[in-house]
């Protein structure tokens, strides 16, 4: 049995769910009149959900330009802009590529772990505040607003 809190990309867990949720959070979302979810930040989400693994802005705009939504690469990085401002997509900065939310609504600071051969990854939900970081914030007085933690290594698909 698949634990369901486990960082999803790098172990076995029911990727249709996954797929089916993020869909499902969007689409509340494209009921707000305020917000619309335009059918290119839709499929840009969707290209995202389909694997677990990091895809840069020209890759996406590549995908989308042969569907006939659009190829320049400014399209891509107003729908990742988009998405990322509503907690879909989050930027792997080590990579200069982004991966779709794997916690939705779940209010977390994302921590990735991205295989350096295959590129997929796994993101595991931390809190802001807890751990060494948190105690050590504290005792300065200082206030996290915001983390990105990234660690890079081989996952056990790609090991020796």
């Amino acid at each position: 049995m698949t634990d369901q809190n486990a960082p999803s990309g790098l172990r076995p867990h029911n990727h249709a769910g996954c797929v089916s949720r993020a869909l499902k959070r969007a689409q509340k979302l494209d009921e707000s009149p305020r917000v619309q979810l335009t059918p290119v930040r839709r499929r840009t989400l969707e290209i995202l959900l389909e694997h677990h693994k990091a895809m840069g802005a020209y890759d996406i705009a590549q995908r989308l330009g042969a569907e006939g939504l659009g190829s320049q690469p400014v399209v891509a990085y107003r729908a990742l802009d988009f998405l990322m401002q509503h907690g879909f997509v989050h930027k792997i900065e080590g990579l200069n590529a982004f991966v779709a939310c794997a916690f939705g609504e779940e209010d977390h600071s994302p921590t990735f772990m991205v295989c350096d051969k295959c590129h997929k990854v796994a993101e595991a939900a931390t809190s802001l505040g807890k751990g060494n970081l948190g105690a050590e914030a504290k005792e300065l007085g200082f206030q996290i607003n915001h983390t990105i933690v990234e660690a890079h290594g081989i996952c056990a698909d790609c090991a020796p």
